[in-house]
């Protein structure tokens, strides 16, 4: 049975307008401006987008992604969905390599059994990586091995859907390379490789750079790395932790400025526990280490679209960047990433505050938020 949504402010191609949607068998089927047809239930006032997408989130409250049982998995993903996150991708970050196989058949059995927000595949950040290892332990981090990533791409078929690694720590490209053979997007960080590794990765296959301006040296005027390539290079879509901690407001402008395409992720971790014997605590809308490290946010995806439209970026667009812009950067088949026929996640905001009244996912409610 089609249902059709109305609202004062419907984000069609880009631009917030009155309109609706009509919602069939978990898909958008149709959506148009003006008036809604007859029977619509309509929002009034609110704005109506695409469910947000987070392609990185490491945990949530006090659940780490990395140690999740299957009674944590549903609480996470509830409150993300309270948030407006209708799917993501939960991120292991680096461990021994022993850790893995069982972390990732917790995340699989929770794919299909977990409540609220959806996983769309695990990204894995690490334990590939470089020279600014950020909270990342350096003992852990070591050159790609293509090996150990093809085992376990086909011990688990489909469930890693994103890598991040650094070009140092794959100077040849193979795993880069074999990695997005198999179907995986490849994205740099944490890093402190050069313009040309950074754009060398892009020909290998690599189209993301993960949390740009993070774990990664500065933009220098005549060594520009991995932030210069980000911002010049069309191949590399950056994403953005806007918790108004990680970033500058004034470093947040100019990124999105020069690149329409960004996108917002959280990068969210779960506190008040240990990080491979160090604590982590929240506080200011960031988590820290013991030692004052910067190791993720404690905000949601609905968080950082308030700062990016506090900074100036257009609502409509900055709706764009927690939705569209992820789900296409990984593959999905959303509303937000494909228009009529993907898949209806979609969240209702209110248009003077922003944050969440309603989310759907797959056409049906998924939270709704009183205030």
């Amino acid at each position: 049975m089609t249902e059709v949504i109305a609202a004062a402010g419907v984000l069609l191609e880009g631009e917030l307008v009155p309109g609706w949607v009509a919602v069939d068998a978990g898909l958008v089927v149709d959506a148009g401006t003006g008036p809604a047809p007859p029977g619509a239930d309509d929002l009034g006032d609110a704005l109506l987008a695409p469910g947000f997408v987070d392609i990185q989130v490491n945990g949530w409250g006090t659940v780490d992604f990395l140690r999740a049982e299957r009674e944590d998995w549903s609480d996470a993903a509830c409150g993300m969905a309270r948030c407006g996150t209708t799917s993501y991708l939960p991120t292991l970050c680096s461990s021994p390599r022993e850790h893995y196989p069982g972390a990732l058949d917790r995340v699989a059995t929770a794919r299909d059994a977990a409540a609220g927000a959806r996983i769309d595949g695990v990204h894995l950040e690490g334990p590939f990586l470089g020279a600014a290892p950020g909270a990342h332990p350096p003992a852990l981090l070591g050159p790609a091995d293509p090996g150990w990533l093809g085992d376990l791409l086909a011990a688990r078929p489909g469930l890693i859907r994103l890598v991040t690694l650094a070009p140092e720590a794959d100077p040849d490209g193979a795993a880069t390379r074999a990695l997005v053979a198999a179907g995986v997007r490849v994205a740099l960080g944490h890093s402190g490789c050069s313009y040309e590794e950074a754009r060398a990765a892009a020909d290998a296959g690599a189209t993301i750079v993960t949390h740009l301006g993070n774990g990664m040296r500065p933009l220098h005027q005549r060594d520009p790395g991995l932030v210069g390539a980000a911002l010049t290079d069309p191949r590399l879509v950056p994403s953005l932790i806007a918790d108004g901690v990680h970033l500058h407001d004034a470093f947040l402008q100019v990124v999105t400025r020069a690149r329409p395409d960004a996108i917002l992720i959280s990068d969210a971790v779960a506190t008040g526990i240990e990080y491979f014997g160090v604590e982590v605590t929240g506080r200011d809308g960031a988590a820290f280490l013991a030692d004052g490290t910067l190791t993720g946010a404690t905000v949601g995806l609905d968080a950082c679209v308030r700062t990016a439209v506090r900074v100036g970026v257009p609502v409509a667009h900055a709706l764009m960047m927690a939705s569209a812009h992820p789900a296409r950067a990984v593959g999905l088949t959303t509303w937000g990433a494909i228009g009529t026929g993907g898949r209806a996640d979609l969240v209702a905001l209110d248009p003077r505050t922003l944050h969440v009244r309603r989310t759907w996912i797959d056409g049906s409610a998924a939270a709704t938020v009183v205030r």
